[in-house]
């Protein structure tokens, strides 16, 4: 009785892990994983941000490239750069290294949060903020070093320091192909959306990280394209990333 339970459970079990847990598309992609490696190893620990976000961006990339969509990318939250990182081997893969790269972040650590900066299960962010204020903070200098070890061109990056809520828009391109919003939070997510998605050309791609996991992003969101009555399709990268194509 116990091994016929036994290898009932296995088999549950077995069927389980494939049809949710592997990942045969991005596994064995032995492009992207030779790029994945590099960002996103135990090894090379340069984003927080999992495969199937990565992966995700990855193609946004390579789409954006093969679809001859004109602009700049931006990115919003960069922690170690690793997302940043990505991009540019990925346009180095795609013989393309001539867009400009621009990275926002504190390069300090978090901000301080609000009361609607909650994450999915309810829990205020300010319990652990004061924690993860350390382990967020990551200095300008080290950011640099980290996406010029990608060797993409130094004169195609560019790193913005400050809140966003400051450096943008004055600091933003005027056309951006792929825009990434990685900042968490209710009030940085819509200054972003507010001044960088209508610099988005038709066809671009914005990504936002935390719509799935941070409330205060979703809310930010919601309420920038509700106000403006703007549609987008947010397609589902993983529980907390949303992926869009700007509409022509």
């Amino acid at each position: 009785m116990t091994n016929k339970w036994l290898q009932r459970w296995r088999g549950r079990i077995k069927k389980y892990a494939e049809r949710y847990l592997l990942r045969p598309d991005m596994e064995n992609d032995a492009a992207f994983q030779a790029l994945y490696k590099q960002v996103g190893s135990r090894e090379n620990k340069f984003t927080m941000t999992p495969m199937e976000r990565c992966y995700a961006l990855y193609n946004a990339v390579r789409y954006v490239q093969e679809s001859g969509i004109a602009g700049d990318f931006v990115e919003c939250g960069v922690w170690r750069g690793g997302s940043s990182m990505l991009a540019a081997l990925t346009l180095i893969a795609q013989n393309d290294p001539s867009r400009q790269l621009y990275l926002f972040d504190t390069f300090e650590g978090m901000p301080q949060p609000t009361d609607k900066d909650v994450d999915l299960h309810g829990s205020p962010y300010q319990k652990i903020w004061k924690q993860e204020k350390e382990l967020l903070s990551v200095s300008l200098e080290d950011v640099q070093r980290n996406i010029e070890s990608t060797r993409y061109p130094k004169e195609k990056i560019t790193l913005v320091k400050g809140m966003v809520e400051d450096t943008i828009p004055e600091n933003a391109p005027e056309k951006i192909a792929l825009l990434r919003l990685d900042t968490d939070f209710y009030d940085s997510t819509y200054h972003e959306l507010q001044h960088l998605y209508p610099r988005l050309v038709p066809g671009g791609i914005l990504i936002i990280d935390d719509y799935g996991h941070f409330m205060g992003a979703r809310e930010a969101t919601d309420k920038y394209f509700s106000e403006t009555n703007q549609k987008i399709l947010l397609n589902r990268a993983d529980y907390s990333c949303r992926l869009g194509i700007k509409p022509g």
